[in-house]
């Protein structure tokens, strides 16, 4: 298989990626860079065909009696992430001192499986909302049948501690202002959106750009927060608005540089309605993908594009364990994982120590 030519076009494809100005670059959750994260190319014995997929690897451990797990992200050689894939679409292999090249091992005796991510992965969402005037005045309900749509969307039904979001609005103050705190409960999300009413406002102006900085604040707050205790985590910033910064606290270059100096596993995303909106200015805003109704009737869709968009970045980080064959004494081993589903394959190489395993792992 001739990996290295494939893997330095998916590094010209990734430079080409991050140079597009508004391209949706949300697969930078991962803190690990480079095309493959902490793994390697699969050596050339195992003859695999051309990849499609890449496999990039965030996190890795093993824990006795003998199992291994991988934390890895996957995603299409244009960075698109790759999410609902199964156990039986991995093949895990092995090898040893001993081997000349890889061993497969099965996938049913070693119990393979993928594992809820929640103990390694958080994915934090922040939904920012503008209540200012001209929303409550005309288009209120569409923005709240919008936003549980997103809710559902973006949290599973079944409480997962991967998953959390938190709501807040704005208005014209110089306050972001919290409607519901960092939860991953979908039920009470939906309860506090439903909960809105015209009278939520005192100021009917619009602070954008202090919006945008002090959302990003937050951000990071989340991400220093759920990354402890060796956890990678994620974030996702998503504002509405239906028109421009009319208050004037902050400049557009300020909003700006915070979202350009963010972290780059904190993601941007901007959701425009009707005609008062400047749409290079929250493209820019922005940055990994932006979206605009015409009219209310559209919201629904508009942030339905954008949830989709961030659920399946979340959902493409798998837990992958198994529990290996290699018992203690035999040191380090080399491990390869596949992945096929129908668009093709993909695979990546790394290692583990197998001090210690023994029988017993189930």
């Amino acid at each position: 298989m001739k990996f290295y030519s494939k893997l330095f076009f998916i590094l010209l494809t990734t430079a080409f990626l991050v140079s597009c100005g508004n391209a949706d670059d949300d697969v930078n959750f991962n803190l690990n860079t480079g095309a493959l994260g902490m793994g390697i190319p699969v050596n050339d014995c195992l003859d695999l065909e051309q990849s499609n997929l890449i496999l990039s690897i965030q996190e890795q451990f093993t824990s006795l009696p003998g199992k291994v797990s991988i934390l890895f992200k996957v995603s299409d050689l244009q960075g698109n992430p790759v999410a609902g894939l199964q156990a039986d679409q991995f093949t895990i292999y092995e090898q040893g001192r001993n081997d000349d090249c890889f061993n497969t091992i099965s996938a049913s005796e070693s119990f393979a499986r993928i594992s809820s991510n929640s103990q390694v992965f958080t994915s934090n969402t922040i939904l920012v909302l503008d209540l200012s005037n001209s929303v409550l005045s005309s288009s209120l309900d569409e923005l709240k049948s919008a936003s549980v749509s997103f809710i559902n969307n973006v949290m599973p039904q079944e409480t997962n501690e991967s998953f959390r979001m938190a709501i807040y609005w704005f208005d014209g103050e110089d306050k972001l202002h919290l409607l519901n705190p960092i939860t991953s409960n979908r039920a009470e999300l939906t309860q506090a959106v439903d909960a809105i009413d015209t009278d939520i406002s005192d100021d009917p102006s619009t602070d954008l750009y202090g919006a945008v900085i002090k959302s990003t604040d937050i951000a990071a707050e989340l991400l220093n927060s759920s990354t402890e205790d060796d956890k990678i985590g994620a974030a996702s910033v998503v504002i509405f608005t239906d028109g421009t910064d009319q208050a004037s606290r902050y400049t557009e270059e300020a909003a700006q540089q915070k979202v350009d100096q963010a972290a780059a596993n904190i993601s941007f995303f901007t959701i425009g309605l009707g005609s008062e909106i400047d749409e290079q200015v929250l493209s820019n805003l922005g940055k990994t993908f932006s979206v605009f109704a015409s009219d209310k009737n559209e919201l629904e869709n508009t942030f339905n594009d954008i949830s989709i968009r961030i659920s399946e970045s979340a959902n493409s980080f798998y837990l992958f364990e198994y529990c290996s064959p290699k018992r203690d004494g035999s040191g380090e081993n080399n491990l390869a994982i596949q992945v096929i589903n129908q668009n093709g394959q993909g695979a990546v190489q790394t290692s583990f120590n197998a001090t210690g395993f023994e029988a017993g792992c189930e």
